[in-house]
C-alpha cells in the first residue's frame, strides 16, 4: 500500500467517524465494536442491503434497541454465509481433535501406571532389600503424582472445551435465527413459517387445538415500486410489517413470505376470530396516511392489504393449508382489494 492511498483511507475513515457516532449518539446506540461497524458500513454506502434496511427503520422511526442492533450486525455484517458456517465446522473439528488427544494421552498413562505397578508387584515377590523397598516406594508415589497431576489438567481442559462448547452453541443458534429471519422486515422468513405450520398440523393432531391462517398481500404494490422506487417499496413493507407485527398476541406467528405477501398463524383461534382479527389489521394498516421526506414531505395515501383466511382442518397438510387461505385471498382481490374474506367451507 503507498502512502497515498494509506492517507486516502485515513481520511475516508475520520469522515465517516464524523458521521456514524453523532448519529450513534442521536438514535441512543452504544458505540461498541460490532455497533460501529454496522454505522461504518451504513456510511461508507457499498453494502446496499444494509443502507436500504437502516434507511427503512429510520423512516419508519423504528428504536434501534439492543435486539435490532444485534440483528443488523448479524445480518448485514457477520453475515449467513458459508464462510461462517464453515468456520464453525472447523472450529468444532480443532475441538473434537484436542479432546480426542486428552483422552489419549489420559489412556496412555493410566496403561504406563498400570504397567508399572505389575512390574513393582514382581519386585515385591523377590525379596527386596529396604533400599530397593524404599525405591519402590518413592516410584510409585512419583507414578501417582503422574496421574494426579494429569487428571488436574484434564479437568482443566474440560472445563475451557466446555466454554468453547458454548460458545460454539450459541454461534450456531445465531446462525439458525438469520436463516429462519427475513433481512428487510426482521419477521420470520418462508423458511421458518414452513417449520412453525407443521408444528401447527403435528399439535393439532395429538391435541386437536384450533389454528387459523391469514395470508395478507399489500394491495397495488407495485405501483410504489414503479412510481416512487424501490426505497419507497421497502418503507411500505417495513411499515405493514411493523403494524401486522404489533397487532397480535404473543403466541400468534408473523413472517413475510414472500415480495409483498405476509403469513399469520393464529394459536387456538377459529375462523370467525381469525377473521376479526383480519379485519383489524386491515382497518389499522389503512388508517395511516404514510409520507416520504422530512421537510417537504411527499404524501404517499393510504396503504391497503387484502387479507384470506383458512382454518386448519384433519388430514390438511401444509400446502393444502396454505391453499385454501390463498385462495381466499385471491377471492379478496377480486372482490376490489382492501377485504377480507374467509374460506368458503366453514369449520
Amino acid at each position: 500500500m503507498d502512502m497515498a492511498q494509506h492517507l486516502s483511507e485515513i481520511e475516508l475513515s475520520a469522515r465517516i467517524l464524523r458521521h456514524a457516532v453523532p448519529k450513534m449518539s442521536e438514535l441512543n446506540i452504544p458505540v461498541t465494536p460490532n455497533n460501529y461497524s454496522v454505522w461504518y458500513e451504513y456510511y461508507l454506502g457499498i453494502n446496499l442491503d444494509l443502507k436500504r434496511a437502516i434507511d427503512g427503520l429510520l423512516a419508519n422511526e423504528v428504536s434501534f434497541t439492543v435486539d435490532v442492533s444485534d440483528g443488523l450486525f448479524t445480518t448485514y455484517i457477520q453475515q449467513h454465509s458459508p464462510a461462517v458456517i464453515e468456520n464453525v465446522q472447523v472450529e468444532t473439528q480443532m475441538l473434537i481433535n484436542s479432546l480426542l488427544s486428552k483422552i489419549a494421552g489420559m489412556s496412555q498413562g493410566t496403561v504406563k501406571f498400570s504397567t508399572s505397578l505389575k512390574t513393582f508387584d514382581q519386585a515385591l515377590k523377590n525379596n527386596p532389600s529396604p533400599e530397593v523397598l524404599q525405591t519402590l516406594v518413592d516410584d510409585i508415589a512419583t507414578e501417582l503424582d503422574d496421574i494426579i497431576s494429569a487428571n488436574i489438567a484434564m479437568d482443566e481442559s474440560l472445563n475451557s472445551m466446555n466454554q468453547e462448547v458454548s460458545a460454539l452453541k450459541t454461534e450456531m443458534l445465531d446462525l439458525r435465527s438469520v436463516a429462519m429471519t427475513d433481512q428487510l422486515t426482521a419477521l420470520n422468513n418462508r423458511r421458518a413459517f414452513d417449520e412453525e405450520v407443521i408444528s401447527h398440523i403435528d399439535t393439532f393432531n395429538q391435541q386437536e387445538f384450533k389454528s387459523s391462517l391469514l395470508v395478507v398481500d399489500i394491495d397495488h404494490f407495485k405501483k410504489f415500486n414503479d412510481v416512487h422506487g424501490h426505497l419507497i417499496g421497502d418503507k411500505v413493507l417495513t411499515y405493514v410489517a411493523q403494524a401486522l407485527k404489533q397487532s397480535v398476541k404473543g403466541d400468534d406467528f408473523v413472517a413475510r413470505y414472500g415480495g409483498e405477501e405476509f403469513v399469520i398463524l393464529l394459536h387456538n383461534t377459529g375462523i370467525a376470530e381469525a377473521k376479526i382479527v383480519a379485519e383489524n389489521l386491515r382497518k389499522k394498516i389503512a388508517q395511516r396516511n404514510l409520507t416520504i421526506g422530512k421537510e417537504k414531505k411527499l404524501p404517499l395515501g393510504n396503504i391497503t392489504v387484502s387479507v384470506g383466511c383458512a382454518s386448519l382442518k384433519f388430514n390438511d397438510s401444509k400446502d393444502s393449508y396454505f391453499i385454501r387461505a390463498d385462495e381466499a385471498l385471491y377471492r379478496a382481490k377480486s372482490a376490489g382489494r382492501n377485504c377480507v374474506i374467509a374460506e368458503s367451507a366453514v369449520e
